[in-house]
C-alpha cells in the first residue's frame, strides 16, 4: 500500500498563535514569523515569492509512514517512523523550537488495543533566522515512535495504522500544513519480518537520536547566566572543533546567544545567557549536548541526552550532596539506625507482640527462648531483604521511590488495616491463630511457634518502614548509590539492629526473674496490648482517607466489618459440630477472602492541589511545595521552610503536633517572614523524591530551612533540622537566618 502524501491545507504566511500552555511569555518565540508577515503585507517581499515560497508551490513537506517490520504479531512491539521529506530552503522544527516555531506532532487513531508511546526526536541543527536561532530539521528528518499490538491480534487480518500529522514549515514564511497518514500491515502467526527499506530508514534515524550521556553533569546560575559543567574526561581539546546545548525546555537560556565552551582535561563547561523564564534551582536541566570532533577524514558529531542537575539546594551536585562515607561507616550508621528505630513512634502498635511473646517466653527452656529469638531476626531480615530487593529494582527502572514507599500504595495500607486488626481481636480473645496469637499460650515452649516468632519479625518491619531513626538517612541514602549487593548489605544491617535488642533479650534469659509469677495479670497484659494495634488500625485508616478518599475509607472499613463478623461466626461455630460447623468454617474462609479482596478496589486519588495555602488553626500556614515556588520565593529574598512529610510518617505527625503547631512557632515565623510549604509525599512524587534524593535522603520527614538573601547577594544554603524537632529548636533556627 502506498501511504498517503500531505496535503496543502490553503498554505499561506501565517502566525500560528502559541499553545496554551506555554509560558506566558513564550510569545517572543513568533518574532521571526511575525516580521517576515508584516514584510510581506508591506509589500517588501520580492515579487513572486508568494507564488515560489507560498501556497501555489504546493506543499514543502511530503510525510509517510515507515514500519521496521513488514508484518505484525500479537503482544509485538516495534518502531515506526514519520518520515518527513523538507523542500530545500525550508525546515520544520524540534521538540524545542528555539526561538521560533511549533514542533510536528502526530495524532494517531489506531485499532482497539494498540499503544503507542511518545515521539522520538533526533538531535536537531541551528537555523539562523535574523537575530534569532531556532532548533529543527532540513532535507529529511524521520521522527520515531514505539508502536505495540494486543494480545487478540488475529493471523490472516490486514491492519490499518492511521493517524494525522500536523507541522509548521518555515523558511523567509511559515506554512502549517497537515497530512493524513496511514500504513497496512498483516498479521501473521510466526516471528514478523523485517521491512527492508522500512528498517534501513528506521535504523538510520535511531543513530541520530541522542545517547544517554556517559558523564555526570551539574549546573549553576548567577543573575545572567546558567553555567552548566560536563565531567566529560578524557576528551581530546585539540580535536573538538564545536561544542553546542539544545535545552529541552523553552525559555531557560538565550537561544541565539554565543555559548562559551571550555575544554579542559576534567571536561567542558558551558556559558550562556538566562533566558526569559526563571530557572528553578532544585530541579534538573535537561537536553542534548552535541559534540563535534576532528578526525582524519573530516568532522564527526556525537549527541547526548544530558541531565544536569543542580547546585542551588545545596552548593554541590546531587552527587556530591550525599555525605561521603565509607561502607563501614555506613554499616555502623545503620545499625545505630535500626537499634533507634525500635524506639520510633511508628514501632509502638508491634511492640505490643513483641512485649507479649517475651512474657509468654519467659517460661519456656533456654534453648527454646533463643530459637525464639533467631526466628524473630530471621523474619526481620527476610523482610528488609525482600522490601530493600523491591526498592532497588524500581529505582533500576527509572521510580523515584524511598524509604517506605510500600505505603504510599493505598492497596498496602488496606491490607495492613486487616492484618494488624486480626491480630489485635485476637489479642482480645475473640478469635485464636494457631491456639494463640503468633503461637503463645502451651505451643510457644514447643518449636510450633516459631513460625509465630518469624511473624511477628516480618511485621516489626512493615511497622518500620515509615519511619526514619537518626542516622538512618545517611545510611540509606548511601546504599542506594550503591550496587545491588552493597545496598543489601547495608539494609540488612539497618534490620539486624532493629532486632538486636529482642535477640539479645533472647540469648539472655537472666531478665526473666524480674516477672511477677505467672497468674490472670499475664491474660489481662494481653487483652491490654490489643488497644495499640487497635489505635493504628484507626491511624492506617485515616492513612487511607488522605491517599484514597471517602471511598478509600469506605473499602478499608466494610473490610472492618468482614472480619469482625469472621471472627464472630468462627468463635460461635465452635459450640457446634458436623455439618453446621465445616459450613461456618468455610463461610468464615469466604468473608477473609471477602475482606482481602477489597483491597483492590481501593485507588489513589489525585495528588491536592497546589497554589492556595493550607491553613492550620493551630500553628503555622503550609502552603504546598513545589520546586518553582521556592525558587521564586529564593528570587525576592524571602525565608523559606520546607516540611517534607507524609500521613504515614508517624515521626512526621508527632513533631506537627508538638513543634510545628505551636503558637509561638508560628508567631516567630511571622515575625521573621518565612514562608512554609508543606511537601506531601503520602502519595508518590517524582519531583519530592528527587529532592530528597538532592540531600542523600531516601524517606520523610525533612525539614529544610533557607535563609534570607543578603543585599546584593543570592540567598544562603539551607539548614537541614533534625529529623525530630521541638519548639525551641525550631524557633532557635530562625532567629538565626
Amino acid at each position: 500500500m502506498q501511504p498517503e502524501l500531505s496535503r496543502d491545507v490553503g498554505a499561506r504566511p501565517v502566525a500560528v498563535p502559541p499553545d496554551a500552555e506555554r509560558p506566558p511569555l513564550q510569545w517572543t518565540r513568533w518574532l521571526p514569523v511575525a516580521f517576515a508577515g508584516a514584510a510581506l503585507l508591506l509589500g517588501s517581499a520580492p515579487p513572486g515569492l508568494a507564488a515560489s515560497e507560498g501556497q501555489g508551490a504546493g506543499p514543502k513537506v511530503r510525510v509517510e509512514l515507515v514500519s521496521e517490520v513488514e508484518s505484525l504479531a500479537p503482544s509485538q512491539s516495534f518502531w515506526v517512523g514519520l518520515r518527513e521529506r523538507i523542500a530545500p530552503g525550508w525546515h520544520t522544527y524540534w521538540s524545542n523550537p528555539g526561538d521560533s516555531g511549533e514542533p510536528t506532532a502526530l495524532e494517531w487513531a489506531l485499532p482497539r488495543g494498540f499503544a503507542a508511546g511518545a515521539l522520538v526526536w533526533p538531535h536537531p541543527d541551528r537555523v539562523h533566522v535574523g537575530p534569532f536561532v531556532s532548533y529543527g530539521y532540513t532535507g529529511e528528518v524521520v521522527l520515531l515512535t514505539r508502536l505495540t499490538t494486543p494480545r487478540d491480534l488475529e493471523p490472516g487480518a490486514r491492519v490499518t495504522l492511521r493517524g494525522r500529522a500536523t507541522w509548521l514549515v518555515c523558511a523567509k514564511i511559515c506554512i502549517p500544513e497537515e497530512a493524513p497518514v496511514a500504513l497496512a500491515l498483516p498479521v501473521t502467526a510466526g516471528k514478523p519480518s523485517a521491512d527492508v527499506h522500512g528498517a534501513t530508514v528506521i535504523s538510520r534515524a535511531r543513530g541520530a537520536v541522542p545517547t544517554p550521556s556517559p558523564w555526570t553533569a551539574s549546573f549553576s546560575t548567577t543573575p545572567d547566566a546558567v553555567v552548566l559543567t560536563v565531567a566529560a574526561v578524557g576528551l581530546n581539546r585539540e580535536r573538538v572543533t564545536d561544542v553546542w546545548f539544545y535545552p529541552a525546555r523553552w525559555g531557560v537560556i538565550e537561544h541565539a546567544a554565543p555559548q562559551a565552551v571550555t575544554v579542559a582535561a576534567d571536561g567542558i563547561t558551558l556559558r550562556v545567557r538566562r533566558g526569559v523564564l526563571p530557572v528553578a534551582t532544585e530541579t534538573p536541566i535537561e537536553g542534548v549536548l552535541v559534540i563535534t570532533e576532528r578526525l582524519d577524514g573530516g568532522t564527526a558529531g556525537q549527541a547526548f541526552s544530558l541531565r544536569a542537575l543542580p547546585r542551588g539546594l545545596t552548593g554541590s551536585t546531587v552527587a556530591d550532596a550525599r555525605p561521603s562515607v565509607t561502607l563501614l561507616q555506613a554499616m555502623a550508621l545503620a545499625l545505630a539506625g535500626g537499634l533507634l528505630l525500635n524506639l520510633m513512634p511508628c514501632v509502638l502498635p508491634v511492640l505490643s507482640v513483641k512485649a507479649l511473646s517475651l512474657v509468654e517466653h519467659a517460661g519456656a527452656r533456654a534453648a527454646i527462648l533463643r530459637g525464639h529469638g533467631v526466628a524473630y531476626t530471621a523474619g526481620v531480615l527476610a523482610s528488609f531483604g525482600m522490601v530493600a530487593g523491591v526498592l532497588i529494582a524500581l529505582r533500576a527502572s527509572g521510580e523515584w521511590l524511598g524509604w517506605g514507599f510500600q505505603l504510599q500504595s493505598p492497596l498496602v495500607v488496606t491490607l495492613l488495616v486487616d492484618v494488624l486488626f486480626v491480630l489485635g481481636l485476637s489479642l482480645s480473645g475473640v478469635v485464636l491463630i494457631g491456639g494463640r496469637l503468633a503461637g503463645a499460650g502451651q505451643a510457644l515452649t514447643t518449636r510450633l511457634g516459631y513460625a509465630g516468632s518469624f511473624f511477628t519479625g516480618a511485621l516489626a518491619t512493615v511497622a518500620a518502614t515509615p519511619c526514619t531513626a537518626p542516622f538512618m538517612a545517611v545510611a540509606i541514602g548511601y546504599a542506594l548509590a550503591q550496587p545491588w549487593a552493597t545496598a543489601l548489605l547495608v539494609f540488612e544491617t539497618l534490620g539486624f539492629g532493629l532486632a538486636l535488642p529482642y535477640l539479645l533479650l533472647t540469648l539472655v534469659p537472666g531478665w526473666r526473674r524480674l516477672l511477677p509469677r505467672p497468674g490472670p495479670w499475664m491474660e489481662r497484659l494481653r487483652q491490654f496490648l490489643a488497644f495499640p494495634l487497635y489505635a493504628a488500625v484507626a491511624w492506617l485508616v485515616w492513612v487511607v482517607s488522605q491517599e484514597a478518599g471517602p471511598q478509600g475509607v469506605a473499602v478499608a472499613l466494610a473490610g472492618l466489618v468482614l472480619i469482625g463478623f469472621a471472627a464472630w461466626l468462627y468463635a460461635a461455630s465452635r459450640a457446634v459440630s458436623g455439618p453446621w460447623r465445616r459450613a461456618a468454617t468455610a463461610t468464615v474462609a469466604l468473608l477473609a477472602l471477602a475482606a482481602v479482596g477489597l483491597g483492590p478496589v481501593v485507588g489513589s486519588r489525585p495528588s491536592s492541589p497546589t497554589g492556595a495555602a493550607v491553613p492550620d488553626p493551630r500553628g503555622l500556614s503550609f502552603e504546598p511545595f513545589s520546586t518553582e515556588r521556592v525558587a521564586e520565593l529564593r528570587a525576592h529574598g524571602i525565608p523559606v521552610f520546607v516540611n517534607f512529610t507524609a500521613a504515614w510518617c508517624i515521626t512526621c505527625l508527632v513533631n506537627e503536633r508538638l513543634a510545628l503547631r505551636s503558637s509561638a512557632v508560628a508567631a516567630t515565623f511571622a515575625r521573621k517572614g518565612v514562608v512554609s510549604l508543606k511537601a506531601d509525599w503520602t502519595t508518590r512524587d517524582p519531583q519530592i523524591a528527587r529532592v530528597l534524593e538532592s540531600f542523600g535522603r531516601s524517606g520523610v520527614p525533612l525539614y529544610l530551612l533557607y535563609p534570607r538573601a543578603a543585599a546584593g547577594r543570592e540567598a544562603g544554603e539551607p539548614t537541614v533540622l533534625p529529623q525530630i524537632l521541638s519548639e525551641e529548636m525550631i524557633i532557635d533556627a530562625v532567629e538565626r537566618i
